[in-house]
Parts: structure tokens; C-alpha cells; sequence
């Protein structure tokens, strides 16, 4: 089948495809005289894995391992269970990451009062020369809900 039609089955767009192959994540498809490239239902069911490790949220190089074990029959799966877990524990760490930004933002709008006036904490915040201690927050593992904001800054209304 063609890229068009690769696409299609395994719910991986053409682009992509492409990229996979340029990066060496999926080999180069075989082509046709005319040049066209052409899958077989195997590459198929290998874009689906690629697809569906995406889906997951696992990196290139990440999938590029998971590829290699799967198609590895005599791996011991605690191998996939590792790999698998590492990436939860990334998850885990931007979740955090996550909710401390989420944590900023609602103060901000909180302190926000949102009318006609120019002063606005939200602004004041990202021009400041302080950056916005969210990702410091975030490996601490405790978002702390005045951050991004200077003592008194919320104050002056």
C-alpha cells in the first residue's frame, strides 16, 4: 500500500511517516520504479506501535527501545516494566510541574482585579526581571500558591 493508504491503517499521518523514516525510528519503505513508496501490512502494524507509543507519551528515543524489545522475543519483559515505569515517574514529575504552573496562574488571576484599570499582577509577573518560580516548585515537589508574585506586589491595588 501506498503512504496514503499507510496512513490510514495505522492512524499515523503521512508527514509523520516521513519524519519517522528521516530519523530512523521506521525503516525506509521499499519503492516502487515510479519511486512511490509502498508498505507492507508488517510496517503497518509497526506504525500502529509507533502510534499508539505516542499516544503514551513515550520520546523517540524512548519508543526507538521499546521497538527494539518488542521486537526482541526473548527479552525478559521486566525490561519493558522498567522502561514503562521510568516514563511514569517523567509523567509524574511533569504532572507536578503541571499543577504548580496551574497554582501560579490561579493566584495571578486571583490577584488580577480584572477591571479598567492598567494594574495587573498577571503582567507585572511575566515582565518582571524575577523569573516565575514554577519549575523550581514543581522538582521541589510543593507548589507554593503566592509564587511568582514578590512580597506586597498583591497588595497594590
Amino acid at each position: 500500500m501506498n503512504i496514503g493508504e499507510a496512513a490510514k491503517a495505522s492512524g499515523v499521518s503521512a508527514k509523520m511517516i516521513r519524519h519517522y523514516e528521516s530519523v530512523g525510528l521506521f525503516p525506509e519503505a521499499a519503492r516502487t520504479d515510479a519511486g512511490y513508496r509502498q508498505y507492507t501490512d508488517k510496517e503497518i502494524g509497526t506504525l500502529r506501535f509507533i502510534r499508539q507509543s505516542r499516544d503514551l507519551g513515550f520520546s523517540i528515543e524512548q519508543i526507538r527501545e521499546l521497538l527494539g524489545l518488542w521486537q526482541n522475543r526473548k527479552r525478559p519483559s521486566r525490561q519493558v516494566k522498567a522502561l514503562a515505569q521510568a516514563h511514569i515517574e517523567e509523567l509524574d514529575a511533569k504532572l507536578k510541574e503541571l499543577q504548580s504552573m496551574k497554582a501560579t496562574l490561579e493566584h495571578l488571576v486571583h490577584c488580577c482585579h480584572g477591571d479598567d484599570r492598567p494594574d495587573c499582577p498577571i503582567i507585572e509577573t511575566l515582565e518582571s526581571e524575577v523569573p516565575v518560580p514554577v519549575a523550581h516548585a514543581a522538582r521541589d515537589g510543593h507548589a507554593h500558591g503566592h509564587a511568582g508574585l514578590r512580597p506586597g506586589r498583591a497588595a497594590r491595588r
